[in-house]
């Protein structure tokens, strides 16, 4: 425990908000789901524990008993991707068996959730230190299965069929705001395609990934090192090709939307109390976060609202924040944010490293992906002050969390 609650508090004491940074964040790589994928064969729970174990590897600083809780996402929470997995990843890692943990679904953005859920007992003063992360093995578990959706959705008509399959959510943007045509989505598509193979050349990807070994029959061991879903030297003449599977002449491909993937994430946070005397780094400083529900039927359209929540909740504006990170679900998502908030197609500001529909979305695990790449630009670009990690969840919500940079010259003058 940091200084600060090493002392009991007087009864009925009221605590004060403590700080809560982001130290570090790591993930595997990003597999194709499927019998060949690079993590077929691969347990859901050992792509967590690879993660845990370098996130300790990488900072050895901090004594394992000092990790007061394990939060792990998983949208499918069965099976390798159940039993609690956030407690039962923590004993895989070798931690002490004094760290509890716990699972967390909020389908796309649970790893966010898991930052943010954790980050409010680090600044109420429940924990010093965390493990929050994600894991989604679409080839284990593709997208629900198991499900048993309550039939008075349908009878009740308390949501439109469409809100069931995300491909039908994204068309229905398109309807929504027919500004947004095929073209300008193959077009984001194809940037984004670009700028992840432009940061992975300039190497601003490899050093958040861990190695992963993978057996598959017949070819022995690899060791899997790289992400596999990128496409680079994707061309808007290829994505024009492709089929639209959700509806006949429709707007949404394989091409400009994210993939079926496999992949694990985990961050480490902490108080920033707790960070000085562990001597761990502080990346970004937590500044506000916030969800906020949609029409379950667009469902993409979710991170506007929750922008705009955040925002308040900091006392910002859009023109505030210097780097968005968006999670690519779908181009027609993106470019909905974008469109809602004034900002060009082709803003540098957005997604530089690329996105989804480039690396790939493995559920759960997605909201600490976005965290990683915001760091890493934070970490290159000390003239940007706020940056923000947006995300569109499946039945109708939107997440936002919006960062401090530690780099920029004002970091930290107006915390509580």
């Amino acid at each position: 425990m940091s200084a600060e609650i090493e002392t009991t508090p007087a009864r009925g004491a009221s605590r004060r908000v403590r700080d809560v940074v982001f130290v570090d964040g790591v993930r595997t790589p990003f597999g194709k789901a499927g019998s060949k994928g690079i993590h077929a064969g691969t347990r859901a729970d050992d792509l967590v524990v690879k993660c845990i174990r370098e996130l300790m590897r990488r900072n050895p600083s901090l004594p394992p008993e000092r990790i007061d809780d394990v939060a792990i996402a998983a949208t499918t929470q069965t099976g390798d991707q159940g039993l609690t997995i956030g407690r039962t990843a923590a004993l895989l890692a070798g931690l002490p068996r004094s760290v509890p943990g716990f699972a967390i679904d909020r389908m796309c953005a649970g790893a966010l959730t898991a930052v943010t859920t954790t980050a409010s007992g680090i600044a109420f003063g429940a924990y010093d230190v965390v493990i929050a992360g994600g894991v989604e093995h679409m080839g284990n578990h593709p997208m629900g299965a198991g499900t048993d959706p309550n039939p008075r959705f349908l009878s009740e008509r308390l949501v439109d069929p469409a809100a069931l399959n995300m491909g039908n959510t994204a068309e229905n943007l398109h309807d929504r705001f027919p500004a947004i045509t095929k073209e300008r989505t193959d077009a984001y598509a194809a940037r984004s395609q670009a700028k992840f193979a432009a940061a992975l050349e300039a190497g601003h990807i490899q050093p958040d990934l861990v190695p992963v070994a993978g057996k598959k029959a017949g070819a022995g061991w690899t060791l899997n090192t790289a992400d596999e879903p990128p496409r680079p030297g994707t061309t808007v003449e290829d994505l024009a090709q492709l089929r639209t599977p959700f509806r006949p002449h429709g707007r949404v491909t394989a091409g400009n939307a994210a993939g079926l993937n496999d992949g694990a994430t985990a961050a480490l946070l902490a108080s920033a109390d707790a960070a000085a005397e562990l001597g761990l780094p502080v990346r970004m400083r937590l500044v506000a976060y916030a969800f906020a529900g949609v029409e379950p039927e667009v469902m993409g359209i979710g991170p506007v609202p929750a922008t705009e929540k955040a925002l308040r909740q900091a006392g910002l504006d859009i023109s505030d924040i210097g780097l968005f990170e968006i999670n690519e679900a779908f181009a027609v998502q993106v470019l909905t944010f974008l469109d809602s908030f004034g900002i060009d197609d082709e803003d540098p500001r957005v997604n530089q490293y690329g996105g989804a529909i480039a690396v790939g979305h493995p559920l759960a695990s997605s909201g600490v992906r976005l965290m990683n790449q915001l760091a890493r630009q934070f970490g290159k670009d000390p003239a940007v002050r706020y940056g923000m990690t947006t995300m569109c969840i499946g039945l109708g919500m939107g997440a936002t969390v919006i960062w401090e940079n530690p780099h920029h010259a004002d970091y930290g003058q107006d915390a509580a």
